[in-house]
């Protein structure tokens, strides 16, 4: 039972890992996302941003080249219709994730964290209840019977609750297999729903294929061009007067002297002697939280979220970026 019970603690494990990563296939944004929903948490915040969904992510792209193409381009009108349905294809994968969350990861998480541990604590209570009653057994003679009859007792007493634990683990394991039905259902749904806005988009493309070889074609018609006067043929300059080349004085000169752009100041530096890092690359924050900066500037450094992201201050502003995008100069004190 004890071999059995360990190979389905490894499995479980390994399930739910690979689950995950099956869902949220792009480990920088795991990442990412983890270290938000530990942000949100710290923040009181009850609402956690989603995971990226490559397919919004390739809508948001679509529709935003195809409002710069505009209603006249066969092209944008199709970038609209294919975008308007990753969008949709990306909420019914955000189903998928709820779904699968509480009816396979959840469940299995559980088994993990209150099961499984609870039988991992009594073998190795059982553990050390068989050192103690080996020891005295040998010692057995020289120590009173009571003590070594109270060790066996304690013995068979957390072998009996710990092989209690394995059966009853191993006999309803048909609770995991009802998860993992669960799994599979959630995952038909969500491929019914993905063929259906796939099979609607197709029609829609086909439909505009179809509009587009039926309209009659524009010809295109160049203007004319304007008949250019070249004035008398003595005038080697196309028939435009020459006019006087404009005399330079010192005083227009000192003028264009002072007409040169003004350098914006740079941003302020904070102290060296404080923690700080500089900016190798200049960062767009994308959610609520983090801290924009640009290459060069100098940040404040205040905590260490993780081993990928720190928080900083900057002008005043406080927010996270990722330490791949800076150079520490003072870090933070151990």
């Amino acid at each position: 039972m004890e071999k059995k019970v360990d190979v389905t603690s490894k499995a479980v494990t390994e399930v739910l890992a690979r689950t995950i990563e099956y869902l949220q296939p792009n480990p920088a944004s795991r990442a990412k996302l983890t270290m938000l929903n530990t942000v949100s948490k710290i923040r009181g915040q009850v609402k956690n941003p989603g995971y990226p969904q490559s397919e919004g992510l390739l809508g948001e792209c679509m529709i935003r080249h195809g409002k710069e193409l505009g209603g006249e381009s066969n092209f944008g009108d199709a970038l609209l219709d294919a975008g308007e349905s990753m969008k949709r294809l990306a909420e019914v994968k955000d189903s998928l994730d709820i779904e699968v969350k509480q009816n396979f990861i959840d469940p299995l998480q559980n088994l993990c964290d209150k099961d499984l541990k609870e039988i991992q604590h009594h073998l190795k209570k059982l553990e050390g209840r068989r050192l103690d009653f080996d020891y005295k057994k040998k010692r057995q003679g020289k120590i009173p019977d009571e003590e070594l009859r109270q060790a066996m007792e304690k013995f068979e007493e957390s072998k009996e609750v710990a092989e209690t634990s394995m059966h009853h683990l191993l006999e309803t394991d048909i609770e995991q297999v009802s998860q993992l039905s669960a799994l599979v259902d959630a995952q038909l749904d969500y491929h019914r729903q993905a063929v259906q806005i796939l099979d609607e988009l197709a029609d829609k493309l086909k439909r505009r294929m179809r509009e587009a070889s039926s309209r009659p074609k524009r010809e295109y018609k160049p203007k004319p061009r304007e008949l250019l006067d070249l004035g008398e043929p003595e005038q080697s300059n196309g028939g435009f007067p020459c006019a006087a080349a404009p005399k330079i004085t010192a005083a227009s000169s000192s003028f264009r002297s002072s007409d040169k752009p003004i350098r914006t100041p740079s941003r302020s530096m904070p102290p060296l002697d404080q923690p700080s890092c500089k900016a190798l690359y200049d960062f767009e924050p994308e959610n609520d939280g983090e801290l924009g900066f640009h290459e060069g500037d100098i940040i404040t450094l205040t905590n260490q979220i993780d081993e990928n992201w720190y928080e900083g201050m900057l002008d005043g502003q406080s927010g996270f970026f990722p330490l791949s995008y800076v150079e520490v100069l003072v870090p933070l004190p151990q």
